[in-house]
């Protein structure tokens, strides 16, 4: 039996899931590390907290496979190990120490909105986005690491003077696992800088130059599926080819095996984010969507496999703030059963733009806001509102990408932590008016990451394959009648235009 070792690190925990040759998880460790908010609007992470619960993770769940197994060591149990992240948050490290220079910013970061406007005003966004697919948004990489130049001392110089490596999350995990040997991305991550060409699949010079970031900061861009560096011995006992990298959304489009043009997926995270397969062809949106590299084979005239995306900031985080924040629960999983002690959120909306809106809005200035309350409100219809508001986050990205697409999507592959919240699962497909499909191992951002790997290394021959392993497990057929989805939607749209443009 053949195995993948696929590391997750996302923007609240690091995992590490080995899965078999059938496509099914049979080790897993997860740790919470610190999340960090030194100012309204700013999110870190400390590089290395990243790096030694990704390591600990890794360890562990090679243990528990060596266990399983009957080993007494990981040498030749593993035949690839597959790394899959939280993309867009950035980490500037000294490449003779390997010593991050300040802590990493996270995607949820909006310290540099006021920066992006002036950007906009000056008229760059269009031409950003031709080249990029992306908007022009604090969300992405790119002002992210000016700031970080900008902000501690020399960093401008040193990084001139070649001295300076960044990169998403992903970088950072292969040159702590290679020690320092490889400083790569793959495509995916690439895309989501607002540095990299998703046409001529490199690092644009005239953007490097608007924000003044030298060259020679940046990893080397590779394929998604393909064997790319190797683990330094010690790190994990035995060296292990890195054969599969993809940023977690795209991940999970490929672990849902969403492998033709139309077929689309969304995953319930600490964000939402639906992606739809486009093809070989980019499409630009027209509803505010983003445009993405999806993945990138390992064959040797493969073309890279487009998406759009929508992006939903605040999905698994708005529930985590119900338990920490105002604390009306005690542990996450406590949300379904406390919404439903209510058959309706008593015309209550949580609008959860703590740290702006995402996909269609694109607005930064946004905060978060709660309307409709009465005397008559309990904490059972502000967990109600806040399980709504994801939900009704995604439809108004699932409009907009049908549009974009001009189709009707017939259906919506789920994923992530909260799609086995049935009560969630079923707001999704009534306010969708369309059926939600949730398969039976949800873990698909690491199957993605994991399937990229062995397409690299032979557990697997085809994309046919893979989609034979994908599974149903319960299928959300939406209830709603046309009216009163309609009517839930507007009520939404009315409670959003309240949060818009708060801090401008």
């Amino acid at each position: 039996m053949r195995h993948i070792l696929a590391l997750d690190q996302g923007t609240t925990s690091s995992r590490a899931i080995v899965f078999d040759e059938t496509g099914n998880p049979v080790a897993v460790a997860q740790k919470e590390f610190t999340q960090i908010f030194p100012q309204p609007g700013w999110v870190e992470h400390d590089p290395r907290e990243i790096w030694a619960t990704q390591h600990a993770v890794a360890l562990e769940a090679l243990h528990r496979l060596k266990e399983l197994r009957g080993a007494t060591s990981t040498h030749g149990l593993v035949s690839a190990l597959a790394i899959t992240n939280q993309r867009e948050t950035i980490v500037v490290w000294d490449r003779k120490t390997g010593q991050p220079i300040a802590n990493a910013i996270v995607w949820q970061d909006h310290r540099t909105t006021v920066q992006c406007d002036d950007l906009v005003a000056r008229g760059f966004e269009e031409h950003i986005r031709t080249k990029t697919g992306l908007l022009l948004d604090a969300y992405f990489s790119a002002t992210k690491i000016r700031w970080i130049l900008d902000s501690v001392p020399g960093a401008q110089a040193r990084a001139e003077a070649g001295e300076l490596a960044c990169g998403t999350i992903d970088s950072w995990l292969v040159w702590n696992l290679s020690d320092g040997a490889a400083h790569i991305t793959d495509v995916s991550n690439a895309s989501r800088t607002m540095l990299f060409n998703i046409q001529s699949l490199d690092w644009d010079q005239e953007l490097l130059t608007l924000f003044r970031i030298p060259r020679s900061m940046l990893p080397r861009v590779v394929k998604s599926s393909g064997i790319v560096a190797e683990t330094a011995s010690f790190v994990l006992g035995v060296p292990i080819p890195i054969a599969g990298i993809a940023g977690d959304q795209q991940a999970a489009t490929f672990g849902q095996a969403c492998f033709e043009p139309g077929m689309a997926k969304n995953t319930y995270g600490t964000g939402c984010f639906m992606l739809m397969n486009t093809g070989a062809t980019p499409v630009t949106s027209q509803n505010r969507l983003l445009t993405t590299i999806g993945w990138l084979g390992n064959a040797k005239d493969a073309a890279p496999t487009y998406c759009l995306e929508g992006a939903v900031f605040m999905a698994g985080a708005t529930v985590q703030w119900l338990r920490d924040g105002l604390q009306i629960i005690q542990a996450s999983a406590e949300v379904e059963s406390l919404a439903a002690q209510v058959n309706d959120s008593g015309d209550v909306y949580l609008v959860p733009a703590f740290s702006g809106l995402g996909a269609p809005y694109w607005d930064g200035h946004a905060r978060g806001t709660l309307v409709g309350m009465s005397r008559g409100t309990t904490r059972a219809h502000l967990a109600r509102a806040a399980l709504e508001a994801i939900a009704l986050q995604t439809a108004d990205v699932f409009e907009a990408m049908s549009n974009d697409a001009r189709i009707a999507l017939r259906e919506l592959r789920v994923d992530g932590g909260a799609s086995r919240n049935n009560m969630l699962m079923q707001l999704q497909a009534d306010f969708l008016g369309a059926p939600v499909v949730r398969p039976q191992v949800t873990e698909t951002t690491a199957l993605g990451a994991a399937y990229l790997a062995g397409l690299a290394t032979g557990v697997w021959r085809s994309v046919e394959e893979l989609t034979s392993l994908w599974k149903v497990d319960r299928r959300f057929e939406p209830e709603y009648t046309g009216d009163r989805r309609e009517e839930k939607l507007q009520r939404w749209r009315k409670a959003v235009e309240r949060a818009r443009a708060w801090t401008e």
